[in-house]
């Protein structure tokens, strides 16, 4: 019998429409003339999924009595008995009653589709065995019924349901995944932005594995041997150099560009096992590629760059990231191309890429010393001792009366040759060396050092002339070029530090690094005030012969740097620096001390806002208390018993809203101040809000309490709670009519919330903010419900007990507060 086919629709979270796609499919199949029927499909109340049932066949279920309870499963025989061509199996993870013919579904599914039967299921990424642990450090979700990897990758065919996370949350939101009372908290929990993000990446990421994994089986089975690059795989060549970190974190940006990349870095070691790279620098660049997600490998090979290559097309490579060649021209000119030019000619369809780094382009200022290097009056010399005995012996072998004139142009252009590589004294030593080998091997008599011929002479001189001239020639535009190249180095060296000084707050530190780059010094500490502030140090240049210069800047500050003795040609761009440097400390020195300056004002501000309220909102309770007491004072007035129990009762108002209004007043100057006592200790929520609805009077119907089971909450009992009747009092004021406030609470991980949440006219988006500002009353119109401070000494007291209290919509229109604290190590008394 013919094996059934399983198809999957896997989703990253519930409600993204897995199994409205599997009755979709189920039904076009249907019209299709396939045989179809549901075995088992879960609606979970959504109105459009069930919608999609109607017209097919469904199975009727089987009733599982466990511990007096029936529970609905899928009836397997019933299935096998009917046997259609194709059934639909919801929740392929689902663990089945006990007594079932099997422990979970999959297994059901794996009967079936040895009975030929064709199967479509449904599958959430959470659910996958080897993501499980992933899927926990995301959510904070222990998911306890789980599917073995091997039992999806079985599937002849899965397919992601994919719905972007913002949409997701938009669908809950209008009711079309949960009941409307458990929206807010999964908003707030499970169903978090960042959440639904991570899980889609991770069932991307999953699905894009398979894919893999079914590309290479295909490629294997087809015997095709040539990289398809279907995902971006970038290989780093270390050689044990400082250099390696510069090449992992751009080879580190390469992979991330696209989604999935993958990388690799390895060392090739010589065969013969004589190893030159420095262990201590290759097991730090080991640790720095494993903390950017990629592997390290080492590999043996007696050519380097052939051993890189074969490596790159056995992990299937699309980039491969070189160095560039730390060797001179000179050294390059001896021995061969480099591993870069060779890995270039044999890398094929795989592309290189040359980083420079620091120990090829450093940024140091170019210095004005000789027109030549050194360097290149050594290679005159060189070339004036190997070139003239072998031009020597060249022209002695085709040596004839007619061949002088040409034997003399050529020394002559080797005099020239040897004039622009080293300059003027390899030239005149090479044209005068030229003239004796002239005389003593082409003019008779031969072997002599005679010059009889006046014309031999002035054949000498003019060598040495022509040499002194082209040498000069030389030097002048070698000089010339290096000024041009200095000019250059400064003028991008300024300018760096000119948009240094603009960045802000790191210009110091920009500008500190960058003068020990460019002068190429030891170290550079800036000091202020006697303290360092910034430091750059690059100790693989130091010098037993490095000398000290301390450079002062304004009145407090210094600059220390250590390393070369700067020539008199750096001491206008160091003069540039130091400028740069003086004025962001300066720039440094007045942001911190506007920086200190702004609790001043703020505390400005809350005391003139503070005496407005006290000008205004005390007035009011203190006339009516005056009032009050008065006429029961007044002996020219004559009141009855009630209307005496009236006046006490109006004079005890004012004053109970007199004493509330200072104790804010207090709380909030104590918060201003930073003296405000906090007590933490494990308290229970339920405790707090029964303690709130106390305090505000509020009978049981006044407020709806959706209670869940939290643990004990690390806070302060009586700020938790006067924070909560803030809270509290705020959603009664703007609650509509016969709809009151919910309270809810409800546990994430090692956070627990409280949410108070009313359906009044909320809050606009960029006014949010203001809210927990001191003074603000929103929306109010007669300055009759208090100062404005209990949104701002709620945020106050949830802040001091580490906790956060944040604003939100309420599903359906208005605004929620949420206050979230850290749960307790153990709860507190109940």
């Amino acid at each position: 019998m013919t094996r059934g086919r399983l198809r999957v629709m896997l989703g990253a979270a519930p409600g993204v429409g897995k199994t409205f796609a599997m009755l979709e499919e189920g039904r076009r199949l249907r019209e299709a003339g396939r045989d179809v029927v549901v075995a088992i499909v879960e609606t979970h109340g959504r109105a459009a999924t069930a919608a999609l049932v109607d017209g097919l066949e469904v199975i009727p279920r089987r009733v599982v009595e466990h511990r007096g309870v029936g529970l609905d499963e899928l009836d397997l025989e019933a299935v096998l008995a009917r046997h259609p061509d194709v059934a639909l199996v919801d929740e392929l993870a689902h663990t089945n009653a006990p007594g079932s013919a099997h422990e979970k579904r999959w297994q059901d599914v794996e009967t079936l589709l040895e009975a030929g039967i064709d199967v479509i299921s449904t599958v959430n990424i959470q659910h996958i065995e080897s993501l499980n642990d992933v899927v926990r450090q995301i959510t904070g979700v222990v998911q306890r019924e789980t599917i073995p990897d091997a039992a999806l990758r079985v599937a002849d065919q899965i397919e992601l349901v994919d719905l972007a996370p913002q949409a997701l949350r938009d669908r809950l939101t209008e009711g079309v995944v949960y009941p409307a009372g458990r929206v807010d908290a999964a908003l707030s929990n499970y169903f978090r932005l960042g959440n639904l993000t991570a899980l889609r990446e991770l069932a991307l990421l999953w699905l894009a594995d398979e894919v893999d994994s079914a590309l290479r089986r295909y490629r294997a089975e087809k015997g095709i041997d040539s990289a398809w690059n279907a995902r971006e795989r970038v290989v780093v060549a270390l050689t044990g150099g400082r250099e390696g970190e510069t090449l992992l974190r751009r080879g580190a940006r390469i992979a991330s560009r696209a989604s999935g990349g993958e990388l690799f870095a390895v060392h090739v070691s010589a065969s013969d096992g004589l190893a030159e790279a420095n262990p201590s620098i290759l097991a730090a660049q080991r640790a720095l590629v494993e903390t950017l997600g990629g592997s390290y490998h080492q590999v043996v090979g007696e050519q380097i760059p052939r051993a890189l290559v074969e490596f790159a097309r056995s992990v299937e490579a699309t980039q491969l990231v070189v160095g560039v060649s730390r060797r001179s021209t000179l050294a390059r000119l001896f021995t061969g191309p480099g591993t870069a030019a060779t890995v270039i000619r044999e890398a094929g369809d795989i592309d290189v890429h040359i980083v420079s780094h620091d120990q090829a382009g450093s940024r140091r200022l170019p210095s004005l010393g000789g027109a030549l290097s050194l360097k290149r009056r050594i290679a005159g010399f060189a070339l004036a001792a190997l070139g003239l005995p072998l031009l020597t012996l060249l022209l002695t072998s085709f040596r004839s009366d007619e061949s002088i004139t040409s034997d003399v142009l050529a020394f002559q252009l080797f005099v020239v040759i040897v004039a622009l590589v080293g300059g003027i004294w390899p030239a005149v030593a090479s044209a005068v060396a030229a003239g004796f080998l002239l005389d003593f091997f082409f003019v008779d008599p031969l072997y002599t050092i005679t010059i009889a011929d006046p014309l031999h002479l002035l054949a000498l001189v003019i060598f040495v002339v022509v040499a002194v001239l082209v040498s000069i020639v030389v030097d002048q535009a070698a000089r010339r070029s290096r000024v041009a190249s200095r000019a250059a180095a400064e003028s991008e060296t300024l300018a760096s530090i000119a948009g240094s000084v603009l960045s802000g707050q790191d210009a110091l530190e920009a500008l500190v690094s960058r003068l020990r780059e460019s002068f190429g010094m030891t170290s550079v500490i800036l000091r202020s005030r006697g303290v360092a502030i910034y430091t750059a140090t690059d100790a693989t240049i130091a010098d037993d012969n490095d000398v000290e210069t301390n450079l002062p800047l304004g009145d407090h500050a210094s600059l220390y740097l250590r390393g070369r003795r700067l020539p008199d040609s750096d001491r206008r761009i160091l003069g540039a620096f130091l400028s740069q440097i003086e004025t962001a400390l300066t720039q440094r020195e007045l942001a911190s001390e506007a920086e200190s300056m702004r609790p001043v004002a703020e505390a400005d501000r809350l005391r003139t806002a503070l005496l407005a309220s006290v000008g205004h909102d005390l007035r009011r309770p203190l006339a009516v208390a005056t009032a009050a007491v008065t006429s029961l004072r007044s002996p020219d007035v004559a009141l009855s018993e009630p209307d005496r129990e009236e006046l006490l009762e109006t004079a005890e108002d004012s004053l109970g809203s007199l004493a509330s209004l200072v104790t804010k007043l207090l709380d909030a100057s104590r918060l201003q101040a930073g003296v405000l006592g906090v007590s933490l200790a494990p308290v229970a929520l339920d405790e707090v809000v029964i303690g709130a609805l106390d305090e505000l009077g509020l009978a049981p119907g006044e407020v709806q309490l959706e209670l869940g089971e939290t643990s004990a909450v690390e806070a302060d009992a009586v700020l938790l709670q006067r924070a909560v009747v803030n809270l509290l009092a705020n959603a009664l004021r703007y609650s509509p009519t016969g709809t009151p406030p919910i309270i809810a609470t409800s546990e994430f991980d090692d956070r627990v919330q409280l949410r108070v949440i009313d359906a009044g006219p909320g809050i606009p988006v960029e006014r949010r903010e203001d809210v927990f500002m001191p003074f603000q009353r929103l929306g109010d119109t007669d300055n009759t419900t208090g100062v404005g401070l209990g949104l701002a000494l709620s945020k106050g007291f949830v802040e001091a007990m580490g906790g956060t209290l944040d604003v939100e919509d309420t599903p359906g229109g208005g605004l929620t507060m949420v206050v979230e604290l850290p749960s307790a190590s153990q709860g507190g008394d109940e």
